[in-house]
C-alpha cells in the first residue's frame, strides 16, 4: 500500500490494477476470504512444505485464481528461480482491452516461521512487486 500526493491511499486503474487484483487472489489462502471461503489456494494442504517443490502445480494453481479476476482474458506464469525451497517469478495478465500488466512473486515455499512467515516478507510469507517494464 502506499499514499499519493495528497497523503490518501493511491487508488489505481488497469492495468495496474488487474495486476495487484491478480497478485491479492493468488497471496489468498483457501478458507481466507469470508464472504466465499472457496475462493484461494489451499497453500498448506498441496504446496507448503512440499519437496520437490511442486512447480506445475504452482503453476497451474496461480493461473487459476489469476484468471477469476474480473477482466482478466488471460494469465501466465513464468518462473525465474527455485532455490531453498523458494520460489520467483512473474504473473503476467492481459485485460479485456488487451492491455498486459505482470506481477513479480517471491512467495516462501518452506514454511519456517510458523504459518509459512518469514518477517522480512508480509504476513503470508510473500511478497508481490508490479513490474512497470511491461506497462506502457
Amino acid at each position: 500500500m502506499c499514499l499519493d500526493s495528497s497523503g490518501n491511499i493511491a487508488l489505481t486503474a488497469e492495468p495496474y490494477a488487474l495486476a495487484q487484483d491478480a497478485a491479492s487472489a493468488i497471496q489468498m489462502h483457501l478458507g481466507e476470504c469470508r464472504y466465499d471461503t472457496k475462493l484461494g489456494i489451499n497453500y498448506l494442504g498441496t504446496l507448503l512444505g512440499k519437496s520437490p517443490i511442486p512447480v506445475q502445480l504452482m503453476r497451474t494453481r496461480f493461473i487459476a485464481e489469476a484468471m477469476r479476476v474480473p477482466g482478466v482474458t488471460s494469465a501466465q506464469m513464468f518462473f525465474s528461480a527455485l532455490n531453498n525451497r523458494t520460489v520467483s517469478g512473474q504473473v503476467q495478465v492481459k485485460s479485456v482491452a488487451g492491455a498486459v500488466s505482470a506481477v513479480t512473486i517471491s512467495p516462501v515455499i518452506n514454511p519456517t516461521f510458523g504459518f509459512g512467515v518469514n518477517p522480512l516478507l508480509d504476513t503470508r510469507g510473500q511478497q508481490f512487486v508490479l513490474d512497470q517494464s511491461l506497462l506502457g
